[in-house]
C-alpha cells in the first residue's frame, strides 16, 4: 500500500468550538476525493512553515465519514506554535499542506451485531471519539454506546452541543457522563480527575463489563495509561482496548539537527523510494529518523512522539531499542516494524526499509 502523501488544500471554514479549541474544514478537490476518504477515528497531519521552521502536527478528524466534509479540531496548547497558529491565524481561504488520512483508532463495523462500546476521553481526546460515536450509532442500529468525558469546567467541553444533539437523536442507545475536575458536579462520582482509580470507579458503577465488546481511550498520557490499567484490572482483554493520544506526547522540531559525534556510531542503510543510502547513527541516543534527516534523506514523519506511525519502517537487519511503541500493533512489532522516531541502534549495522 502506498504511503499517504501531502497535498496542498484550501481551508473552507474555521470555527471556534470553545475558547481554546478551533475546528478547521478543508476543500477536497474531486481528483483527491478518494485519497482523502477516511475511516472514523483517523487523523490528518498538517504541515506549514512557522518562523522558517517546517512544522508538522497530527490532528484527529472530528466528523463521521458521511458528514460531507473533512474537518479536524485543534486545541491551543501553552507555547504550542502550531496549535497557536491554527487557533489565532488560520482563516478560510488559506492554503495548508495536509497528509492523507491515517490511523487505526476504530473497530470493524457490523450492522447486524448488538455491540456495546465504552469511550473514555479527556479534553481534546473527544475529537476522534466523536467521529467514532456518530458513525457507530448511524451504521450499527443495535449498538449501545457509553461515553465518559473528562474536562476541567463545563465551558471547556468541546462539541458540547454536538454531543447533546447525538444524545437527543439516539436517546436509548447513547449515554454520556461528564466528569469535571474544577467545578462542582451533580454527584461526587462525576467530580475530579480521570485517574486510574476514578476510571475504575466510574466503569464499575456505570458499565456492564461482561457485555462490553470494545473500549476506546483518548486523552493525555495519564488518562490513557490509567484507563488502560483500570480496564485490564477489571478483567477486560487488552486486545479489546484501543488507545489514541496526541495531546501531550512530545513534538520535536521538524528540522533535524546534526547529531553530536560521540565517537561510536552504527552503520545504517536507509531504504526509501527505491534508493539505499548508508548513514552513521551515533550510539549515544540519536533517533534513526533524526539522523536520516540530518543526512538529507526526507523520510516521512508527523508527530515524533511515537503515536502516529507515519515514520514506521521495517528493520531488515540489526537490533534497535524503542522508547515508546504506542503507534505499533503487537503483530507489527513481531514482524520487525519499528518507529524510527523512537528507535536507537543497539548493533553496529542496521538496514531500515521504509518501502517494506
Amino acid at each position: 500500500m502506498a504511503r499517504p502523501q501531502f497535498h496542498t488544500l484550501t481551508v473552507s471554514d474555521v470555527r471556534k468550538e470553545t475558547e481554546g479549541a478551533t475546528s478547521v474544514a478543508f476543500v477536497v478537490p474531486d481528483d483527491l476525493a478518494e485519497a482523502y476518504r477516511f475511516t472514523q477515528g483517523q487523523y490528518l497531519t498538517l504541515r506549514t512553515a512557522i518562523d522558517g521552521h517546517d512544522l508538522r502536527r497530527p490532528y484527529s478528524v472530528c466528523v463521521a465519514p458521511d458528514a460531507g466534509e473533512l474537518r479536524v479540531c485543534v486545541k491551543k496548547l501553552p507555547g504550542g506554535r502550531f496549535s497557536g497558529f491554527v487557533n489565532d491565524n488560520l482563516k478560510a481561504g488559506d492554503k495548508i499542506d495536509v497528509m492523507a488520512p491515517m490511523g487505526r483508532f476504530h473497530a470493524p463495523l457490523e450492522a447486524d451485531e448488538p455491540k456495546r462500546y465504552l469511550f473514555i476521553a479527556a479534553g481534546s481526546g473527544i475529537t476522534p471519539v466523536i467521529s467514532n460515536i456518530a458513525t457507530i450509532l448511524a451504521v450499527e442500529p443495535a449498538a449501545e454506546v457509553t461515553l465518559i468525558y473528562g474536562n476541567r469546567r463545563q465551558r471547556d467541553i468541546i462539541f458540547l452541543g454536538t454531543l447533546a444533539d447525538l444524545k437527543d437523536r439516539f436517546i436509548d442507545r447513547l449515554r454520556i457522563f461528564h466528569v469535571l475536575s474544577d467545578e462542582a458536579a451533580s454527584t461526587e462520582l462525576f467530580s475530579g480527575l480521570l485517574t486510574q482509580d476514578k476510571i475504575a470507579e466510574l466503569v464499575t458503577q456505570l458499565v456492564d463489563l461482561e457485555r462490553l465488546d470494545w473500549a476506546f481511550i483518548c486523552g493525555p498520557g495519564p488518562v490513557m495509561d490509567g484507563g488502560t490499567a483500570a480496564l485490564e484490572g477489571l478483567g477486560m482483554a487488552p486486545d479489546r482496548i484501543k488507545i489514541e493520544s496526541f495531546g501531550d506526547r512530545p513534538h520535536a522540531s521538524a528540522l533535524a539537527t546534526e547529531p553530536e559525534d560521540s565517537g561510536d556510531a552504527a552503520e545504517v542503510d536507509i531504504v526509501y523510494r527505491g534508493r539505499r543510502t548508508q548513514i552513521a547513527v551515533p550510539l549515544s541516543g540519536t533517533a534513526i529518523l533524526d539522523a536520516a534527516h540530518a543526512a538529507g534523506i526526507d523520510v516521512p514523519f508527523a508527530c515524533k512522539g511515537g503515536v502516529c506511525c507515519t515514520c514506521k519502517a521495517k528493520l531488515i537487519e540489526g537490533e534497535v531499542s524503542m522508547d515508546v511503541v504506542y503507534g505499533l500493533e503487537p503483530d507489527e512489532i513481531a514482524a520487525g516494524y519499528i518507529l524510527t522516531c523512537q528507535s536507537h541502534p543497539k548493533t553496529e549495522k542496521l538496514v531500515v526499509d521504509y518501502d517494506g
